[in-house]
């Protein structure tokens, strides 16, 4: 609404003015009907008086979105002081003011500058002054106004959602909520019909329907089934004028999904499955998948399965895949084709979350028929048990008989069986089995301390079907039997001191043994028999497997004995009874006051008492440059006496001579003659050495006898100190070598050239305890018929 008269009113305001000098000056207004007023004197004495002034402006209302050619006119500010002869002027302040509202000075017209919004701001509050031109002085006090803007419908309802979601379970009543839409109107809701809003449905119907008021949304079709149409959309209009011609509008969509309730039975889709399985199948093993279906979803869909009868329940069995909602019937005990080849079974399957509200439409169930037929299959031999254990003694003699296993053919032929070892699990073929009857026996001696289990496998073959075979596992543990001795623990290093006292302790001693009694471990510890009344020392068997070395006499010295030997026995408690024998070696030592040991050296008796360790190490020193001296001199001297007899790049010392004739052994006289070695008297003379020029030709000293039966080892030993400690040896590099070449072969002669004398059949089964050499002669002549098959 436009507004271009204005209802003039006129205000007389009375206002006390304490800012005048003179107590005699007075303000009066020029109107007739101006009143005076005394007031009550204060204790300055001073005279109070109230003039009228006279301000004149309307309510002033102001129309929004003004779009004429001119500035909209809002209004006009007046005094009563002002008597048209320019000598006031007028200056607005406040909201917008000089920007929004203008105001002629001398006039005091104002008019609005701009297009207005009243949803942006619907009043404005102003302030007008009346000022005299000359004096500038205010003719009238300030005073505040009010500028309303007036609305009009410009805006239409907008809905707080540009698109709803929601959802409804199917099957609901009519009316129904589903959800509430709400839109707002800017307008002024307190002036006309602007922002009353009215809500319609544009699309959705016949299916739903709106409250034109609130804007609920509600089912208009009963019985609305998800398994036909799951998803609608509904647009909605909301418009405002309360829905009158002219009106402004606003639409918005919402999107409906139908939840799923349990309305419907699970159905198979056919009255009889058929399924077979071979006989052979293991408990367990699936045979097929059925399914009945359901058009509900989730949960309501959830089905489960279960053989309600039939001649087949106890054998087979059903369980429900979670995912696919499908019944897997598996197989719960072994088949057998020739005791039953057809089974007939009655499935039934149920929905896990039947819905009370639907259980009038019928049950949530359904049957079906399967039938199972069993096919032959020509089966592997079975053992009679899982696994075997066999426990033997190490001592076991070679041949003898440890256990059995047992298998045979399940089918109705009964093929014969027969047995051998994997020797993949048996590679050092400690074991054998008779094929015929699956007996296992030992092939080689055990040894419990070097392996005290075996895990071998079985195979059982068809003899008429070598493709069928099973294996089993074959656990053999090796019983411990009494066969090593109580041994030290450890090497002692025992000392006791030139001090010590008669029953002193000098040592502790412990035993191990390699074999494990079942009761423990208990040793003996006693003296040997020479030495049950030993002079210096004496044992004492603590009862917890140690022993304690006791001194039996006060006082030991280096110079008369520096070292004892002391044998002890040592026992075991276990049958049989072993025993053995250790020597300890005890020191006499040197020992400070309090039993610790100082020196066990027998020459440092001889070392003067006042010399120092210091003293003792610049005297060492001393000698041993002395030594080097004289070595290196002697070295130069030589090297310039002795000429090589070959100078020449033949040198024999560059050159080496390789024989690689191994010889026949000990019992090959021809090729080696071991008396050589035995009979150190066999030896040259005299020779002479070929690289070097001899001064003089040394006799090589003899050596005393050696009796005939010598060791060896012992022999070469001692030849090698001779050769480093002979001064004649020139200071050239040499080796000397004496090699030997063993004791005779266990293996004897290999020839078979006397074989043909023999009429009893040749025993090859020793070629297998000679190693991996002779292994492909061991597979050819050697092992029982069951190997070779």
């Amino acid at each position: 609404m436009r507004t271009y008269s204005f209802l003039t009113v006129l205000l007389w305001s009375c206002m006390f003015h304490a800012i005048h000098m003179m107590p005699s000056q007075k303000r009066t207004n020029k109107q007739s009907h101006s009143e005076r007023v005394t007031g009550l004197s204060e204790n300055d004495g001073k005279t109070l008086r109230r003039t009228k002034r006279g301000w004149m402006w309307n309510q002033f209302f102001l129309l929004e979105e003004y779009t004429g050619p001119d500035t909209q006119y809002v209004g006009k500010l007046h005094t009563d002081q002002d008597k048209g002869d320019g000598n006031l002027k007028y200056i607005l302040t406040g909201d917008g003011a000089g920007s929004l509202f203008i105001i002629d000075e001398n006039t005091g017209d104002i008019h609005a500058a701009k297009k207005l919004d009243r949803e942006e701001k619907s009043l404005y509050v102003l302030r007008a002054k009346a000022i005299d031109r000359k004096t500038g002085r205010q003719v009238e006090p300030e005073s505040e106004f009010i500028i309303k803007i007036h609305d009009i419908n410009d805006n239409e309802p907008k809905f707080t959602k540009d698109m709803y979601t929601a959802s409804i379970p199917e099957m609901s009543g009519v009316g129904t909520s589903v959800i509430q839409v709400t839109a707002t109107d800017a307008d002024d809701a307190n002036y006309g019909n602007s922002a009353k809003v009215v809500y319609s449905i544009l699309q959705g119907q016949p299916y739903f329907s709106v409250d034109p008021e609130t804007g609920v949304i509600k089912t208009a079709l009963p019985d609305m089934s998800r398994e036909n149409r799951e998803q609608y959309q509904v647009v909605i209009q909301a418009k405002d004028m309360g829905g009158q011609m002219g009106g402004l509008s606003g639409t918005t969509t919402v999107n409906i999904t139908l939840t799923d309730v349990n309305d419907n039975p699970p159905r198979f889709p056919q009255s009889t499955y058929l399924f077979s399985s071979p006989e052979s199948a293991r408990p367990g093993t699936p045979l097929g998948r059925i399914k009945a279906n359901d058009p509900d979803v989730g949960e309501n869909a959830e089905t489960e399965y279960s053989i309600s009868n039939g001649d087949g329940s106890d054998m087979f069995d059903i369980v429900t895949d979670k995912d696919t909602q499908e019944g897997i019937i598996t197989v719960k005990k072994h088949l057998d084709f020739e005791n039953k080849m057809l089974y007939t079974l009655r499935v039934e399957a149920t929905n896990t979350h039947p819905d009370p509200r639907f259980l009038q439409l019928g049950p949530f169930k359904d049957t079906a028929l399967v039938k199972i037929s069993v096919e032959d299959r020509d089966e592997p031999p079975v053992f009679s048990r899982p696994w075997y254990l066999i426990e033997v003694d190490e001592d076991a003699k070679e041949g003898s008989i440890i256990g059995q296993v047992v298998a045979q053919d399940p089918d109705a032929t009964k093929n014969a069986v027969k047995y051998s070892v994997d020797r993949h699990t048996d590679l050092d073929r400690i074991f054998n089995i008779y094929s015929g009857n699956g007996s296992l026996f030992i092939s080689k001696p055990l040894d419990r301390e070097e392996t005290p289990w075996h895990n071998i496998t079985v195979i059982a073959t068809e003899i008429n079907n070598p493709k069928q075979s099973s294996q089993i596992p074959v656990f053999i543990r090796i019983l411990d039997i009494n066969d090593h001795a109580p041994e030290f623990d450890k090497y002692y290093e025992t000392f006791v001191c030139e001090n010590a006292k008669a029953g002193q302790l000098i040592q502790t001693v412990s035993a191990v043994d390699k074999d494990e009694p079942p009761q423990g471990h208990k040793f003996f510890f006693e003296l040997v028999p020479e030495f049950a009344v030993h002079p210096n020392f004496s044992i004492v068997d603590n009862k917890d497997n140690t022993a304690g070395i006791m001194t039996r006499r006060n006082g030991y010295s280096r110079s008369k004995m520096s070292t004892y030997l002391l044998p002890v026995i040592i026992f075991d408690n276990d049958y049989p009874i072993q025993s053995s024998t250790g020597t300890l070696t005890i020191r006499v030592c040197a020992c400070d006051s309090r039993g610790n040991m100082q020196s066990c050296n027998a020459e440092a008796l001889l070392l003067p008492a006042g010399l120092s360790t210091g003293a003792l190490v610049a005297i060492l020193l001393c000698i041993i440059i002395l030594l080097v001296l004289v070595v290196l001199f002697t070295a130069l001297k030589r090297q310039r006496k002795k000429e090589p007899l070959i100078i020449s790049k033949d040198d024999v010392r560059d050159n080496i001579v390789t024989y690689n004739d191994e010889g026949g052994g000990e019992e090959d006289t021809q090729a080696f003659d071991i008396g050589t070695l035995r009979n150190p008297e066999a030896r040259e003379e005299s020779k002479m050495r070929r690289d070097v020029i001899p001064e003089t030709i040394f006799q090589i000293r003899r050596t005393a006898p050696l009796w005939e039966n010598i060791d060896v080892k012992d022999f070469i030993h001692r030849r090698l100190k001779e050769n480093d400690s002979d001064p004649a040896a020139p200071p050239y590099d040499s080796l000397a070598t004496y090699a030997y070449e063993g004791n005779d072969s266990i293996a004897n002669s290999l020839s078979s050239l006397e074989s043909l004398t023999t009429e009893c059949n040749q025993d090859y089964d020793y070629l297998s305890d000679w190693g991996p050499r002779f292994k492909k002669l061991a597979d050819m002549y050697g092992g029982e018929d069951s190997d070779r098959d």
